[in-house]
Parts: structure tokens; C-alpha cells; sequence
């Protein structure tokens, strides 16, 4: 498990512009896309998930990330890539954003990670219609960087257009939610029987 945060630390260490944002970049069917860093929370190695049923196609399960019920989306599929087999290289970025039905984490498997860039927004560009094959909606602008086009994505946008994953979502954090009270109540209830046998010695 590799934390963002950090390596958000260990990067910043270089004199930057006012207007540079740092990008966590991946690979994605020979191309190089990035995020916001700030919206990463962590990165993780596949693993297997709980499959929900009638979720969207692009929709391979949700995992427990300590407590929290966090759905992951296959990036090739959202985005209508050819599918491939995972490999150990494979990685899911789980990224977090806050929106205005609150705090919104999702996982996105990627191909690869590939670097960490600090970019200028004066040296981006909004061109998406050159990009075939993509839905450009999740593009937020296109960055060159040492002669390698980087594609950056509207994090917020990816995690909130559709939906059918906000209303799965909301279900999975109410579950989780719920699940959360029963445990409490369930502690509370034992933690009686434990006092009372001790008061009964």
C-alpha cells in the first residue's frame, strides 16, 4: 500500500510556481492520464472484490477500506478501452473528493502508476475534441510534459456524473452506516452482560 499524502510530501520539496498543481499519473491502453494528487487518498494493488449486483458493467465490486464500503471502477471500461487481463503491476488509485452531497471515495483501476508532475496551469491546454475514443466529459485539460502528452481528468466529474454509481453509493454508505450502529449496539449490549456478571461475583 503506497500513501499519496506522502509522496505528495516528498515531491514538494521544489521551488514551484503559485499556479502549479501536483498530478498522480497513470498508464491506460499506451496512454499517460493524471489527477489531482490532493484527491488521491492512497494507492493499492488489485484485489479481489464483492461483486453488487445490477451495478454498471465499468463497476467490478466494492472493497472495505477500513470501515468504509468503497466501490471500484475499471477505468478501461468506463472509458470503452479494450479490456485486458490484471496483471501485478495493476493498481487501484482510490481518490476522494468532497461534493455537494458530500464526500464521495471510489477506486479506479488502472493499468500502471507513472509518475508524480508538478504542472502549470498556463502550460495546459483545453483541446479534448483531438482525443477520439474517450469520453471527453471526464477531461479537464492536456499537459506536454518532456515531449509525453498527459491527459488530466476532472476527478470530481468522474466520480459524480453518473447516477446509477451515486445512487450505489449512497445504498453502500447507508449499509455501511447501518452495519456500523448494529456493531455499536451489539458492543453496548455485551459490555451490559459483562457488567452485570461482574456486579452478580
Amino acid at each position: 500500500m503506497t500513501s499519496a499524502a506522502q509522496s505528495n510530501k516528498d515531491t514538494v520539496a521544489g521551488v514551484k510556481s503559485d499556479d502549479e498543481q501536483q498530478y498522480l499519473t497513470f498508464i491506460m491502453s499506451g496512454e499517460e492520464y493524471g489527477v489531482d494528487i490532493l484527491a488521491v487518498q492512497e494507492i493499492r494493488g488489485w484485489e479481489p472484490t464483492t461483486v453488487v449486483p445490477n451495478a454498471p458493467d465499468y463497476i467490478k465490486g466494492v472493497i472495505n477500506l477500513r470501515g468504509t464500503i468503497v466501490p471500484i471502477m475499471d477505468l478501461r471500461s468506463r472509458f470503452n478501452l479494450e479490456k485486458v487481463e490484471y496483471s501485478p503491476v495493476t493498481v487501484v488509485i482510490i481518490l476522494k473528493v468532497e461534493t455537494e452531497r458530500g464526500e464521495r471515495v471510489m477506486g479506479i483501476v488502472v493499468d500502471a502508476v507513472s509518475d508524480v508532475h508538478s504542472i502549470s496551469d498556463s502550460d495546459t491546454r483545453n483541446s479534448p475534441d483531438l482525443i477520439e475514443d474517450l469520453n471527453t466529459e471526464f477531461i479537464r485539460s492536456l499537459v506536454s510534459v518532456d515531449d509525453t502528452m498527459i491527459i488530466l481528468l476532472d476527478v470530481k466529474r468522474l466520480l459524480t456524473i453518473d447516477k446509477k454509481v451515486l445512487h450505489l453509493a449512497d445504498e453502500l454508505a447507508e449499509d455501511s452506516e447501518k452495519d456500523s450502529e448494529k456493531e455499536s449496539a451489539a458492543d453496548k449490549e455485551t459490555d451490559k452482560k459483562t457488567d452485570k456478571k461482574t456486579d452478580e461475583k
